[in-house]
């Protein structure tokens, strides 16, 4: 039996990297009222586009009453507005608020400040690696999770 070492095994690697990523996001976007949960929300939302709950729950990768809550949070913190779907009376679609837009910019900013110090010291080469392996494994990932699903 081989010995199990923490450090040799890439899923706890992701899951610490994820979590100091979120934690210290956190602290970056609270200041323009943003929580980092939200943020899959705002970036599907950022060019005014609008979209139903399940489509956002689905792109987001979040199931369907975690998102309802947090919907619920950004509308009372003004976030987000919903207006009738068109197209299904019993739905709304879900958009950006003006007061969320304009907050945006900055806090885009204060995230890609955070990204380029946690990659300090890599080189472009490295990090376009990096990014393709996160996509490599995402999507092996959500094959997985779809073959369990049916």
């Amino acid at each position: 039996m081989t010995d199990w070492t923490l450090f040799s095994n890439p899923a706890p690697l992701i899951n610490m990297a994820a979590r100091s990523l979120a934690r210290l996001g956190e602290r970056r976007v609270k200041a323009f009222g943003f929580s980092i949960g939200q943020m899959p929300v705002i970036y599907l939302l950022r060019g005014g586009a609008a979209m139903s709950q399940k489509e956002l729950a689905r792109f987001a990768k979040i199931e369907q009453p975690s998102m309802a809550q947090m919907l619920a949070r950004m509308e009372r913190d003004g976030l987000i507005r919903r207006t009738p779907d068109p197209n299904d009376g019993r739905s709304s679609l879900i958009s950006l608020t003006e007061a969320a837009l304009k907050k945006l910019p900055a806090a885009r900013e204060a995230l890609d400040e955070g990204r380029d110090e946690a990659l300090a010291g890599f080189s472009e080469d490295e990090v376009a690696t990096l990014l393709g392996m996160l996509r490599r494994l995402n999507e092996n990932l959500d094959r997985m999770v779809a073959r369990e699903v049916e």
